[in-house]
């Protein structure tokens, strides 16, 4: 029974495939009758045609040859000739779109075609018309070549043209020979001469021809005979020319595709480029300015902001709202390089020809910018890295800005050889601008060769400085008041004027990013000290005005293209003066802003304000931000309940640390607390070594000293967590995962920091800037530089890569690769500084990349995971936001107090008195002449430390210390302290000796910034046992 049902499957299975094979046969039989049946009829279309052909032309000359006197039956022939020509030529058309010029045999039929196309476009070798007696014949065989080639224009020639060129060229290598090309340029400029270079002529040959991805690239290579042809023909001037009319460039772009509109752009530029020396300088401008601005601005029409769906990455626009074709992939770096000719040196110097004749008028006042009121430029920078007054400094500037008439920043070395200041809106100036504008726009619209186009501004030519010096000619303070009141009318920032400003910023904010200390401090080349004082008050006029007076939108300031060049820049100059100071201070404030008024707008939630605060915060005094990071933090403290009448319940956090066992107490009650919690009151109980809590005074709510002696061993060398550079600064140990859990301490240590700075506790622990700027998050930047910073980690080391640098002959001499050799624990260990750097030879061409590279690795790629944990610890406390109002050397002395020399007036002014004694006190008044008289300045910090911690006074001053510095008279040791009596305060306060304390030494109480002075009876005493016991660097253990 199962056999059965099997055997029936299988048959049903067989039948089954048997009928869909037949089925598939029966289909393959149909599709190769279509084909036989499609090449029979088109074969029978052929032979009917070429028979109707032999007939008419039979008809008309005869199936024997005419004897010599009958060519006059020659012109009625022509009729028939020419419809016979039109038709093999249109077919010849449709053949060549169908060929693939990488196939040998097709690039052959090609040059084949090609020529079959030229010979019967013109009579120049027709072998006819060579005999004498058919001479006559040529204006009429001349004629009847222009119609056929008319006729083939209506056909598409330019189109089947365009299509080979495309082809042909777009690939790697180009499979178009040169005889091949020059056949096809020519054929493409025949029917453009015929016509007297009609506007549909020039349309089409613009839009098939000159549109083709990197043709004149592959002109200037392959086929100079048909560039040379072009030249001839003044194709590129008539072509610029043609596209002055909106309406022509308007069908131009309409019908080309967005890409291909770049390859029309390029090929002008390569054309242009090529007629440097002739036909550009007389079309540069407004011409060629005209046409290359406005191609630009169409292509940009296309290009977005970010990534979508309806996108595609374009390798010099960005993202592209228009697909791009396989040829225009394979011909895109080709056609980049053509691009980058019209920031070429010989190109630039063509275009900024005006600029240059400007600046010659006006060169030799401006160099007198160098030397105003007869300080040099020499002593002014030896004095700014030697003078160490900040008054001193400051009437040293404001004597060099002081020369014009009118007092201006500026001075008067713009001023051009007619005595009288340039105008914005002048002739001159606009031509300069327009130029300037077509380069901006090249900056915006080419986005991925940005970089390049600035580096070629900037170091294939001297437009840079001569726009500086072109601003400096339009009055004391470059023409701001012009600016404004242009930017009132034009309310977009878009008059050439703007662009002009903004690649100015722009060219110059890639060239001081690039400098080093001793290209910009020393060598002063492009720009001066002075000049970039200049700039800076320039700039920082120029944006207060922009946001104070509405000028741009403050609700979303940084969309203003204008606002974020001159911002860039003017940052720029702000962080390389707070690393190396060129100027005062006081030069980064508004003098009209009144701070009062200012901070009582920004407490009534004025935008502008708001704004200002944000983006320049420097413009108000330094005092006047840290007063109002306090009030932030007290204003945060509210909102979360932190604040004093809240914290007096038991939330606050209660710790017991063992004074042994400082860091590790306190990492094991404290990292696990939230930073809510953290940012809360924490007390501390102190146990002594046998195990008891700590009597006396402070025995209780001691944080300060808790967090003052825990950052000072963690910072400790010793535990390896941080190591000292040569300046004695501290930086992450790149060798920490030594120690055990490193990164939790790491992130520890940041909260503690926070903390302190939170609660606004000074702590002497001053930091390496390049770590401080990471802390900020100032790396974070497309502006921030590591070799700019690694003086702060590494003297030696940015001298060695400044000389490599600066290196003249062939650094490959110096046997360099892109790795690091590393000593770790008496073993060597190689670094890579890239993927496979060990065999990579640093040469002339990489040694700017081999520079960066290593001192990215020094001060980020070592100390990365640790830096990131302590960043995490120290924002987790202070928002990240209040970074903002401070720069690096600001937010150093925010931690570690301010870098003044100790005023004891001010301290004296805001002393307490305890244990009897006070101001007019004898021992009192011994105290405050010792440290005036008797002490040089580092014994008054270091009494400041004994008795604060921290060297360094409060950065507002002692009116901020918190607690108040006090002086309290004391009789026993600190062990038998029990704190102040009736009998004791009346002693101290009459000065009644209880014993004699000649053997006692004052002592103190740092977490209460209490100094516990004995009575001493004689002046000598006081001053010798006050030397002692701070130059010992110890407080409660001294009795």
């Amino acid at each position: 029974m199962f056999s059965t049902h099997e055997s029936n499957r299988e048959a049903f299975l067989e039948a089954t495939r048997e009928a869909r094979e037949e089925r598939a046969a029966e289909r393959r039989r149909d599709e190769a009758a279509v084909a036989i049946q499609a090449a029979i009829r088109g074969w029978l279309v052929r032979c009917s045609v070429e028979k109707k052909t032999r007939e008419h032309f039979d008809e008309v000359f005869g199936t024997e040859p005419p004897p010599a006197d009958q060519t006059n039956t020659l012109p009625i022939a022509t009729e028939a000739f020419k419809e016979a020509a039109r038709f093999v030529l249109h077919i010849t058309c449709k053949v060549l779109e169908s060929l693939q010029a990488d196939v040998s045999s097709d690039n052959r039929l090609i040059s084949l075609y090609l020529h079959l196309l030229l010979a019967f476009t013109a009579t120049n070798t027709w072998r006819i018309i060579r005999a004498p007696n058919l001479e006559p014949l040529r204006p009429a065989l001349n004629k009847l070549t222009e119609n056929i080639m008319g006729d083939l224009v209506c056909r598409g020639l330019y189109t089947t043209l365009n299509c080979v060129l495309v082809r042909g060229l777009c690939r790697g290598k180009a499979a178009l020979r040169g005889p091949a090309i020059t056949t096809i340029v020519t054929l493409s400029m025949r029917p453009l001469i015929a016509t007297n270079y009609s506007d549909k002529l020039l349309s089409l040959t613009t839009i098939h021809i000159l549109s083709v991805p990197a043709l004149v690239h592959h002109l200037v290579h392959l086929a100079p005979e048909a560039l040379k042809m072009i030249q001839n023909s003044n194709l590129f001037e008539r072509a610029v020319e043609f596209m002055q009319s909106e309406q022509n460039l308007r069908i131009v772009f309409n019908t080309l595709e967005g890409p291909y509109a770049l390859c029309l752009l390029a090929n002008l530029v390569h054309m242009g480029y090529e007629e440097r020396d002739g036909a550009l300088k007389e079309l540069a401008f407004p011409q060629f300015n005209f046409v290359v601005t406005k191609l630009l601005e169409k292509c940009r029409e296309y290009v977005t902001t970010k990534q979508s769906s309806l996108t595609q990455w374009h390798p010099v626009l960005g993202w592209f709202s228009r697909p791009l074709d396989q040829h225009l992939n394979d011909a895109l770096s080709t056609v980049k390089t053509q691009l980058q000719l019209l920031w070429s040196g010989p190109v630039i110097r063509v275009m900024f020809s005006t600029l240059t004749e400007l600046v010659k008028d006006q060169e030799p006042l401006i160099s007198d910018t160098n030397d105003i009121s007869g300080l040099s430029l020499t002593s002014t920078t030896s004095s700014l890295s030697s003078i160490t007054s900040a008054s001193l400094l400051k009437k040293a500037f404001e004597c060099k800005l002081s020369s014009s008439s009118k007092n201006s920043p500026l001075g008067s070395g713009g001023m051009p050889k007619s005595g009288t200041y340039r105008k914005l809106g002048s002739n001159e100036i606009s031509t300069v601008a327009m130029v300037c504008s077509m380069y901006h726009t090249a900056t915006t619209t080419l986005s991925q060769l940005r970089m390049d186009i600035l580096t070629g501004l900037c170091y294939k030519s001297d437009i840079v400085i001569q726009l500086w010096m072109i601003l400096l000619s339009l009055g004391p303070t470059c023409g701001l008041k012009s600016f404004l009141d242009l930017l009132s009318v034009s309310t977009k920032a878009s008059a050439p004027e703007f662009h002009m400003l903004m690649l100015f910023c722009d060219s110059t904010t890639h060239l001081v990013t690039i400098l080093d200390d001793m290209e910009m401090y020393e060598k002063q080349k492009p720009f001066s000290v002075a000049d970039y004082a200049a700039m800076a008050y320039f700039l920082n006029n120029f944006i207060y005005k922009l946001i104070h007076n509405g000028l741009v939108d403050v609700r979303n300031v940084k969309n203003s293209p204008l606002f974020s060049s001159l911002h860039t820049l003017f940052m720029l100059l702000y962080t390389r003066n707070s690393r190396r100071r060129y100027v005062p201070n006081t030069h980064w404030l508004i003098k009209e802003v009144r701070v009062s008024s200012f901070m009582a707008d920004f407490g009534r939630g004025k935008k502008s304000t708001q704004v200002l605060l944000q983006e320049m915060p420097h413009i108000i005094p330094h005092e006047e931000r840290v007063l109002l990071l306090r009030m932030q933090v007290a204003n945060e403290k509210e909102v979360l309940g932190l604040t004093e009448a809240a914290c007096a319940a038991p939330q606050s956090t209660l710790i017991t640390v063992r004074r042994s066992r400082l860091v590790e107490d306190g990492y094991r009650q404290l990292a696990s607390l939230s930073p809510q919690a953290l940012k809360g009151l924490i007390r501390v109980r102190f146990i002594n070594e046998q195990g008891l809590d700590e009597a006396g005074i402070d025995q209780d709510g001691v944080f300060k000293e808790f967090l003052e002696e825990t950052l000072k061993r963690v910072f400790d060398p010793s535990l390896n967590l941080f190591r000292l550079t040569s300046e004695e600064r501290l930086y992450p140990s790149p060798t920490s995962s030594m120690t055990e859990n490193h990164l939790q301490l790491f992130e520890f240590t940041g909260k503690m920091l926070g903390k302190a700075v939170y609660e606004g506790i000074v702590i002497d622990c001053p930091f390496a800037s390049f770590f401080m700027s990471q802390i900020l998050g100032e790396q974070q930047s497309a502006l921030y530089s590591s070799i700019d910073e690694l003086p702060s980690l590494d003297p030696e080391l940015y001298k060695s890569l400044t000389y490599i640098k600066h290196y003249e002959g062939d650094v490959s001499d110096l046997d360099l690769t892109f790795s690091y050799d590393e000593d770790y624990l008496g073993q060597i260990i190689t670094h890579e500084l890239r993927p496979g750097g060990k065999a990579v030879s640093v040469t002339n061409d990489n040694k700017i990349v081999y520079i960066h590279l290593m001192a990215h690795f020094k001060m980020h790629t070592q100390i990365k995971e640790q830096t990131k944990a302590f960043i995490r610890g120290f924002r987790s406390i202070v928002n990240p936001e209040w970074f903002g109002l401070f720069s690096v050397p600001e937010f150093q002395r925010l931690i570690s107090g301010d870098n003044v020399a100790v005023d004891l007036k001010d301290l004296r002014r805001h002393t307490q008195y305890y244990g009897g004694f006070h101001d007019k006190h004898r021992v009192v008044c011994w105290l405050w002449d010792i440290l005036e008289q008797d002490f040089k300045e580092e014994e008054r910090a270091l009494f400041l430390k004994f008795v604060t911690s921290c060297s360094k006074p409060p950065l507002l001053g002692f009116t901020h210390l918190e607690p108040p510095f006090s002086i309290r008279c004391v009789e026993v040791g600190d062990d038998e302290d029990t704190g102040d009596t009736i009998g004791s305060v009346i002693r101290g306060f009459f000065a009644i000796r209880k014993r004699d304390p000649v053997n006692r030494l004052p002592t103190s109480s740092t977490c209460f910034n209490l100094l516990k002075l004995p009575n001493y009876q004689r002046k000598s005493t006081l001053r010798e046992k006050l030397r002692y016991a701070i130059t010992s660097n110890t407080g409660f253990e001294l009795s």
